[in-house]
């Protein structure tokens, strides 16, 4: 890498330890070196956004993306949810009881099926991710500092690819 680029554009120690080691295979380095970004990035953003965002309100990035989906949403099914969020049914449940503790949901049984719930948020919840969301956007565009409109669709873009790629 010439000694004027970025560090951005500067392999990370890891990558640049990881060549060093599997160099001599016939691997695609590049495929590597982006889906493994993807993660870093994603742990990254989320441990940041759980510390500086939502700790004060007591959530959990799986607590706020729960209240996220049920205020663009509205109210839905827990399997749906569950899907929505990516998240097991088991996990949802233990998040949703959470969230219910604090007042922010509410679990309401279907009359057509007493097994099945909806979930929605309380005016508790309402008000929370009303408040909480500018702020969350706010810490979005730091994250995504430095790079430019274009760049920030592009990655979008590229980003929605890869998901396309690992749904099919």
């Amino acid at each position: 890498m010439p000694a004027d680029s970025t560090p951005t554009e500067r392999l990370l120690d890891a990558e640049v330890d990881i060549q060093a080691r599997l160099g001599n295979r016939p691997l695609d380095f590049d495929s590597m070196q982006a889906i493994s970004n993807i993660y870093r990035a994603a742990a990254a953003v989320r441990r940041r956004a759980e510390r500086e965002v939502l700790a004060e309100a007591g959530l959990s990035w799986g607590g706020f993306t729960i209240m996220w989906v049920l205020w663009v949403w509205g109210e839905m099914e827990a399997a749906q949810l569950a899907s929505e969020c990516d998240l097991a049914k088991g996990t949802l449940t233990g998040m949703v009881t959470t969230l219910e503790k604090q007042g922010r949901v509410e679990r309401t049984r279907m009359q057509s099926d007493r097994r099945r719930v909806t979930v929605a948020l309380t005016p508790a919840g309402l008000k929370t991710i009303e408040q909480l969301f500018p702020q969350f956007n706010e810490f979005e565009a730091k994250m995504s500092g430095g790079l430019s409109v274009a760049e920030k669709h592009d990655l979008a873009r590229l980003l929605r690819a890869v998901t396309t790629n690992a749904s099919e």
